[in-house]
């Protein structure tokens, strides 16, 4: 094995002893790590941006796409936005401790079903360095080590920001090791995540796109939480404000086409296609969106003809699906044969159809009323989140601080002993 694979398998070691330190912490001393974190990430600006500046000069000379470039790229608005998101939550409700269900046995025994720490999480992905501050601070929050591993057009950006956030950790009395990145390329690095660390991961949190996600989901030997594609779908219903759908299709789809929470296809329903759509296409294509219709979809606007792959595309561009459908039952069966369980809205004034969308789109969020680009965790007023989980165990949709415990039951009893 290479020096540096050894130092990847001496991370996890490392971080499992310090996480028997911070879990013990309390919520004030990690509160004040949190803000540290802040001022440090702040104080070390130019060094970070510098360093993206590096690695997005590398991804364009290697040819990468004007969306993949806009995930990377880091600039003092984004900047001031992840120190905000540090700030948030060093001020949210520590998850640790917390009772959360309590009761007496008639023999006395008195039981708690308490939140406590998972331990260390593995963190995978690949090119938005927002995820390391994201991550290191919610993991904290919540009594957490976290190792982080960067995909390879990042790792400079992360690696300054990882210095920065280690600093705040020692600036409050707690281990540095509570976070660390890996700083080799080696992809064989991924496989000793997938492995476990030598047993010293308990969760792994895959963050990217299809590709990472299926390997992880085939190879892991510990358990994860799944992020998959946002093939996400807004579905005008009948009886739609006109000026909501076409307010918030815009903004769904164009507002960052490169977030999983982008609208990838829309669904009009055939009973106001005629009015609404051609109004809808027209603005998405000022806008410099592409259009991809089915047949009707087509009649009633010029567009490019929709393939079946279309409906399957995760598309991370100025690019949308279109397909005019029958009634919200047509639209509901779509998003089940073609979602992958992320996001999904329905505009609508009806409320029966509103309630019907809600409670059988079996998605991790559903909407009424409301672009899909909510889909985040600082919308949702968590301060940041790791990923959208679209599995159905443990954490589901904006995985934040909440999501990364556990709970243990804690029994006091006075001598009993059982028959």
């Amino acid at each position: 094995m290479s020096e540096n694979l050894a130092q990847v398998l001496s991370m996890g070691a490392q971080a499992r002893i310090a996480s028997r330190l911070v879990r013990v912490a309390p919520a004030q001393q990690r509160t004040r790590a949190l803000a540290a974190m802040a001022r440090r990430v702040q104080a070390a600006g130019a060094d970070i941006l510098a360093a993206n500046a590096a690695d997005v000069q590398q991804a364009r000379a290697a040819g990468q796409s004007e969306s993949y470039l806009d995930r990377l790229q880091l600039d003092p608005p984004r900047l001031a936005a992840m120190v905000e998101a540090l700030g948030t939550i060093a001020a949210a409700p520590d998850p640790v401790g917390v009772t959360l269900s309590r009761w007496r046995r008639p023999n006395g025994l008195d039981f708690a079903r308490v939140t406590t720490p998972i331990g260390v999480i593995g963190v995978i992905f690949e090119s938005r360095p927002n995820v390391a501050t994201d991550a290191a601070a919610l993991c904290l929050r919540a009594g957490n080590c976290v190792i982080l591993r960067a995909g390879s057009d990042s790792l400079a950006s992360v690696q300054a920001l990882t210095t920065a956030l280690r600093e705040g950790l020692a600036d409050a009395g707690l281990p540095r090791d509570c976070v660390q990145s890996i700083a080799t390329p080696d992809r064989a690095a991924v496989g000793l995540m997938l492995e476990g660390l030598g047993g010293a991961l308990d969760v792994l949190i895959p963050r990217g796109g299809k590709s990472l996600v299926t390997r992880v989901q085939s190879e892991a030997r510990v358990p994860i939480f799944a992020h998959l594609e946002g093939l996400c779908h807004t579905y005008i219903h009948a009886d739609a404000d006109a000026d909501k759908a076409l307010a918030i299709t815009l903004n769904a789809k164009l507002r960052r086409v490169s977030v999983c929470g982008a609208t990838e296809t829309l669904l009009c329903d055939a009973a106001i296609a005629p009015q609404m759509l051609p109004r809808i296409a027209q603005a998405l294509h000022a806008s410099g969106c592409q259009l991809r219709g089915d047949a009707a979809a087509q009649a009633l606007h010029p567009m490019q003809a929709a393939q079946e792959e279309d409906w399957r595309t995760e598309y991370l561009a100025p690019i949308l699906a279109i397909k005019v459908v029958g009634d919200l039952d047509a639209a509901m069966a779509h998003i089940a044969q073609y979602g992958s369980g992320h996001t999904d809205a329905i505009v609508t004034e009806n409320a029966l159809a509103a309630q019907r969308f809600c409670a059988e789109v079996d998605s991790a969020i559903v909407l009424v009323n409301a672009s899909t680009q909510f889909a985040d965790g600082g919308e949702f007023g968590f301060g940041a989140e790791i990923g959208i989980a679209t599995g159905k165990l443990h954490a589901r949709g904006p995985v934040g601080a909440d999501q990364l415990v556990t709970f243990k039951y804690v029994i006091h009893g006075t001598g009993q002993t059982r028959a």
